[in-house]
């Protein structure tokens, strides 16, 4: 197990590097300058050459990108060219709310389609199976801000169960702050489920048909005990590979939701900073971003093992 987690985090190490450098090459071959666009089309050349050489972009790339991973390593972010303002107090900020609705999100989808998954597999080939399934192609060809949309006409509009938009904050308490964040998370949610809910059913079915369940159900275990017994660890396996993966999704996802809501986390900083091409904010919540997939994908490779007896005996 000590390898093998040698393996991962070195693998870890290594992305985030990658991913790093990738960041900082794309936002220095975009067009366009910071200096001027804080300054306007008007300012004068004088004006925008001081400017640059204040913000440090006449420095060397390799020296900025150095500069850049120190300052990550010293938890030293520098300022937003925009607003004047720590870039760590911009994202934990933003990260407050983005955060807690990827987890809201994730834990939805995983209710909604595991319970759905597992219905349609115990009924397979039944018309309850085909009316989950049918569902579940709906909801993969449904986008989540034309959802989001829709959820805010009912909802809010509507019915006045929920607001439309905007976070009172968490010093307002939790349950108010929670509501605010009931419907994106449900508009994020809804697609991740749709999917997941035909890779838990179609995985519980091969399973069933394994040898392991054949031998089981002939000694009289019943069709309902075999599936809680024996077939959902083995047909989990897949299922918790796909929900790292949509993790990193709802992450990314957040950037549309939360316009859509108005609410002031890091998706909407992100596209604030993009609109005012504050590089700095983008590179950080980006660089951010890019490690929680790389950890999630890392706590989602170690979870794998304790479940998998194969990867388990192997590993250990």
């Amino acid at each position: 197990m000590g390898v093998f987690l040698l393996r991962r985090l070195a693998t870890l190490v290594a992305t985030l590097i990658g991913a790093s450098a990738v960041i900082f090459l794309v936002l220095e071959i975009l067009p366009g300058n910071a200096a001027l666009t804080l300054l306007g089309a008007d300012a004068s050349p004088d004006a925008v050459a001081a400017l640059t050489r204040k913000l440090g972009l006449d420095q060397p790339a390799m020296q900025r990108y150095l500069e850049w991973i120190g300052g990550i390593l010293t938890g030293d972010l520098g300022l937003s060219y925009a607003y004047s303002t720590p870039v760590g107090e911009l994202i934990l900020g933003g990260l407050a709310i983005s955060l807690p609705l990827a987890v809201m999100a994730m834990l939805l989808t995983a209710v909604i389609a595991l319970s759905l998954g597992i219905f349609a597999a115990a009924r397979h080939n039944t018309l309850a199976d085909t009316g989950v399934m049918g569902l579940s192609q709906i909801g993969i060809a449904i986008p989540n801000f034309w959802f989001a949309i829709l959820l805010i006409l009912l909802f809010a509009v509507q019915l006045h169960w929920f607001a439309a938009g905007g976070f009172p904050g968490w010093a307002e308490g939790p349950l108010p702050a929670l509501r605010a964040l009931a419907l994106p998370a449900l508009a994020l949610a809804v697609v991740q489920a749709a999917i997941l809910a035909r890779v838990t059913r179609s995985s519980i079915i091969e399973v069933m048909r394994e040898d392991f369940v054949r031998t089981a159900r002939a000694k009289g275990l019943t069709k309902r005990a075999a599936l809680w017994r024996h077939v959902l660890r083995n047909a989990m396996i897949p299922v918790v590979t796909i929900m790292g993966l949509q993790f990193a999704n709802l992450i990314a996802g957040t950037v549309v939701i939360e316009n859509v809501f108005y609410l002031p986390g890091l998706g909407r900083l992100i596209f604030q900073a993009i609109n005012n091409r504050d590089t700095i904010v983008v590179r950080d919540c980006v660089m951010l971003l890019a490690a929680l997939v790389v950890t999630v994908n890392f706590v989602v490779d170690l979870v794998y093992v304790l479940i998998d007896p194969r990867l388990k005996a192997h590993e250990l």
